[in-house]
């Protein structure tokens, strides 16, 4: 494939994108539950107005598609849209904290199941700096794997690229939909409120609405540049919320399936080790429970296949 080729005139570009579609199908989602809660939900004016830009951005990315129609124009769309993802993570706090967390389900959960907390156990005798740098590595690498294979196919697996990205992002919103019903904040917010002592020692009170005014997280120790980076991350753009089950895992296996179904074995062999070292990182820097963990990469292979049907289902109709 050459550069030529994505300035190809095509009236596949000009319809609306699979990406288009789904977040406009999210935003009414979240608009309802939105308009349920009302002005008394925190931060609603914002909220609003975010939907009002996001639609305003996905339809003026339309008026420019049918000006302008090529793959590149096309990808350029896919891109921006797909950005929208940090920001609907940011708010996802705002919906989840109107009710109550379950975080002391899913540490019952571990301790009934492993005898322990396997995320205060894990970073306890995994200590060297070596491992906590590959596995804070793996965990900053997570937005990075997701980019490299969406672009991979838009660059080198054009026919196929507009149900990868449906597969995507569908999963994605998937899991954004149980945050919301289903909200827990994590070990590293839920150990920090009621301490670590207590974690360690199998009971796990119900907080409630507890983290609806409290955001402190555990003490991490930065021991080198991706701990640092993971950190910082965190401090940036981390709100209680989103926990059960882990997306970082479950959208890891979802993008390395759509790696494997590119046929570049070279890419998928690549990214292995560091989707393997994500997947250990949210249970060892305390961003997630075990279950959250195995939930996460046994609900990617359901939603993968879920969304790969639906998707031919659709355009099998359209």
């Amino acid at each position: 494939m050459v550069l030529k080729d994505y300035y190809i005139k095509d009236v596949r570009e000009k319809r609306f994108t699979s990406v288009d579609v789904l977040t406009l199908v999210y935003i009414a989602l979240t608009s309802i539950i939105l308009a349920i809660y009302g002005p008394s939900m925190d931060h609603f004016p914002k909220l609003v107005l975010t939907r009002i830009i996001a639609v305003f951005i996905i339809g003026t990315l339309y008026g420019l598609a049918q000006l302008y129609p090529s793959r590149l124009t096309t990808m350029f769309r896919v891109v921006v849209v797909m950005l929208g993802l940090v920001l609907w993570y940011q708010e996802l706090y705002y919906f989840c904290s109107q009710l109550p967390y379950k975080d002391h389900i899913f540490a019952t959960a571990d301790w009934k199941l492993f005898g322990c907390q396997p995320s205060i156990e894990f970073s306890k005798h995994v200590t060297s700096v070596f491992w906590s740098e590959a596995f804070n590595l793996g965990y900053y690498s997570y937005y990075y794997i997701m980019f490299v294979v969406i672009i991979f196919y838009a660059i080198f697996r054009y026919d196929k690229a507009d149900k990868a990205q449906f597969i995507f992002l569908a999963s994605f919103f998937l899991y954004y939909i149980i945050y919301i019903f289903l909200p827990a904040a994590g070990p590293y917010y839920y150990f920090e409120a009621i301490g670590l002592d207590m974690a360690a020692s199998g009971n796990y009170p119900d907080l409630g609405y507890y983290f609806q005014t409290h955001h402190d997280m555990l003490p991490s120790e930065e021991t080198g540049i991706f701990s640092q980076l993971v950190h910082d991350t965190q401090e940036l753009g981390e709100l209680p919320a989103a926990a059960f089950p882990s997306s970082h895992c479950g959208m890891t296996v979802v993008i390395m399936l759509l790696t494997w179904k590119s046929r570049n074995r070279w890419l998928f062999w690549l990214l292995m080790p560091l989707a393997i070292l994500l997947c250990l990182a949210t249970v060892y820097i305390k961003a997630h429970y075990l279950v959250d963990s195995i939930a996460g990469i046994l609900s990617a292979f359901i939603f993968y296949y879920i969304t790969s049907f639906l998707y031919d289902a659709l355009r099998s109709h359209i």
